[in-house]
């Protein structure tokens, strides 16, 4: 009972080392460092926001012409639009907006590109090629000029942002899953599988599925960014959020008219922006070169 009891104890003190080794990787680089804290600090302003806001309710419906479009001060860090609301507030609130944005999109992009990967990657065959023959028609288009033709077509609402930016989005992750899916489907341990006369669902879903989560999540990483990105630039052509909703894109929009006398108004919600997409995109370079290396160590390994 001893003998079997150490195996799981053995394996998790194993899993814990190699979790480490990772970790020492990953801090290793400067800037995977500053990207994971970018994104931990956006996070935390995006669940704290009604603490962390100086105004919390320049956030919603408030009006007060008499402080409109003045300079960032002691009292308002970042300056006030044209409705008197504090940018500073809405930028933090614009945050939760924009996270919420890009989990929803990508939840949803994965929950039907990697199914659709993993059939067309393992099963093979006519459905297969069907698969893949739609995904390539998807990505002959470019992912904002689809979204543009989808929330064109629906009523401009935040909701109908997300379905329309993961409705480009869904090809990118079944591309990226059939490759995997090819690459890994003649290994030993999936042959063994096999051999031991598990179901192709089984072979798919766990054996298969869990060795090629390393380059989905990097995809993840990199891909929140970008989400936030198209979200904000359907949200600047009206088509996404709509006022007096706290979005960046739409405090953009709102804040351009007065440029360049009224700087703050604009600069500070594409700053927000701009830092957001490099935290991302930093966290996502360092979680590839750890998930590189380990990939590379399990490829000598088998």
């Amino acid at each position: 009972m001893s003998e079997v009891l150490a195996v799981p104890g053995h394996a998790r003190a194993a899993r814990g080392q190699e979790w480490r080794k990772m970790w020492f990787r990953f801090t290793r680089s400067p800037l995977s460092v500053a990207g994971l804290s970018i994104v931990v600090v956006l996070i935390l302003a995006a669940v704290l926001a009604p603490v962390l806001a100086p105004y919390p309710r320049h956030a919603g419906v408030f009006v007060d012409f008499d402080r409109g479009l003045q300079p960032p001060s002691a009292r308002n860090w970042l300056g006030t639009d044209d409705a008197g609301r504090d940018i500073l507030s809405r930028i933090i609130f614009g945050a939760r907006i924009s996270l919420t944005l890009g989990v929803v999109v990508l939840a949803i992009a994965v929950g039907l590109g990697v199914p659709l990967g993993l059939i067309a990657g393992y099963w093979g065959g006519r459905v297969g090629d069907w698969i893949m023959r739609i995904t390539d028609v998807f990505l002959a288009v470019p992912p904002i000029a689809l979204a543009l033709a989808v929330t064109a077509a629906l009523r401009p609402t935040l909701t109908n942002a997300m379905i329309a930016i993961a409705f480009a989005w869904w090809p990118w992750y079944t591309r990226l899953v059939y490759g995997q899916v090819l690459s890994l489907k003649e290994q030993q341990f999936v042959e063994a599988s096999r051999s031991l006369g598990a179901s192709r669902w089984r072979i798919a879903f766990r054996e298969i599925l869990p060795n090629a989560w390393s380059p989905i999540i990097v995809k993840l990483t990199l891909d929140m960014g970008f989400v936030i990105l198209t979200g904000s630039g359907l949200s600047f052509l009206g088509l996404g959020a709509q006022p007096p909703t706290p979005e960046w894109g739409t405090m953009i929009a709102e804040g351009r008219t007065y440029l360049p006398g009224v700087w703050w108004a604009a600069t500070f919600p594409g700053l927000a922006i701009f830092v957001a997409v490099l935290g991302f995109n930093l966290l996502g370079d360092g979680l590839r070169d750890v998930f590189d290396v380990e990939i590379e160590q399990w490829r000598a390994a088998n």
